[in-house]
């Protein structure tokens, strides 16, 4: 038990520094440096590194040590696509079964009070706490599970670029509507329109996410 608490904890600090862009995307993971900047065992810190390979934060090749996971444009768009389709599905089943939205409409109310506040993290968190309470709400434990294994990885992949290019929370109120109007499908309970909605959100969160990252990499050349 304590050797399963131990590597759990490990693998919580290691995503922090993931979070908070201390370790950027692409870079490698050392077992023995960390071992002994956080004074436990390699083994102990290539289990938590197994852990965060699991749960998608961390890429590691046979022979190979651990690195940040790093996405490209194309990554990008292709995991939006992958949203557009469980998340979609997510807002149809939620829709069917009138759902609870107490906790989405917190998390929205979250990423409002953020986006006027300035606080793009917070937002970020709020924004993530939004797409994976409407996976949960659809109460397939199979869908939340692949869901999880997407938006982490991705929220935190954004996340660090948001640190490292200061974005502010400009720009944002059409996505804030956008999110209201989820809530108010599933309210309504059209399955339909709630899965093709989420579905063409997503879309255009892809090409919101493309065009910003197009104009990081002009800035940075």
């Amino acid at each position: 038990m304590s050797e399963t608490l131990v590597k759990h904890s490990l693998a919580s600090q290691l995503r922090a520094e993931i979070m908070s862009g201390t370790l950027r995307p692409g870079i490698r993971i050392v077992e023995g440096t960390w071992a002994r900047r956080l004074g436990v065992a390699q083994g102990s810190i290539r289990e938590a590194i197994n852990i965060l390979a699991q749960e998608g934060f961390v890429t590691k090749a046979s022979g190979r040590s651990a690195r940040v996971v790093n996405l490209s444009e194309e990554d990008i768009l292709h995991l939006y696509a992958l949203r557009g389709a469980l998340e979609g599905l997510a807002a149809r089943t939620a829709a069917s079964l009138k759902a609870d939205v107490t906790k989405l409409q917190l998390a929205l109310d979250g990423m409002c009070a953020a986006a006027k506040e300035g606080r793009c993290e917070v937002l970020l968190d709020q924004d993530l706490e939004f797409h994976l309470e409407l996976c949960r709400l659809s109460g397939n434990p199979f869908l939340v599970a692949h869901s999880r294994r997407i938006l982490l990885p991705l929220f935190a992949f954004v996340r660090i670029r948001v640190i490292a290019d200061r974005r502010g929370t400009e720009g944002w109120k059409r996505d804030l509507e956008s999110h209201q109007k989820i809530i108010d499908l599933l309210v309504d309970g059209d399955a339909d329109v709630a899965e093709v909605y989420v579905r063409k959100a997503m879309t255009r969160y892809a090409m919101t996410a493309f065009d910003a990252w197009e104009k990081s990499g002009n800035e940075a050349g």
